[in-house]
């Protein structure tokens, strides 16, 4: 656990986090990485921070910007979430594909 100060919610909001990364394909530390950043961001938004930067209070949430990502909308999943699940259902030819062709492969 990176941070002491985190509370009870942040430890499983970190662990959501970081286990979700792992289970798109991503390394265990840039897992721990970006779910650190994530809370560390969240926390700052709700003022538990002692400072925060700009960015961190005046951008999109992160939950709020993964809630518009996580749909079929207008960008629909990123090549990435993508790619892990072709990898996980084990599609031949995978890490040429565009993510045009990942989508219509999937999607058969």
């Amino acid at each position: 656990m990176p941070q002491q100060a985190w509370s009870k919610k942040r430890e499983r909001q970190y662990e959501h986090i970081k286990e979700g990364l792992e289970d798109q394909g991503r390394d265990e530390d840039t897992a721990q990485e970006i779910a650190a950043r994530t809370v560390n961001k969240e926390r700052a938004r709700a003022g538990e921070a002692k400072t925060a930067s700009t960015t961190s209070t005046q951008d999109l949430s992160s939950s709020r910007r993964g809630g518009l990502r996580s749909h079929s909308g207008p960008g629909g999943r990123t090549k990435a979430q993508l790619y892990a699940e072709a990898k996980k259902r084990n599609l031949k030819g995978r890490s040429s594909m565009s993510k045009d062709e990942l989508e219509r492969a999937l999607a058969r």
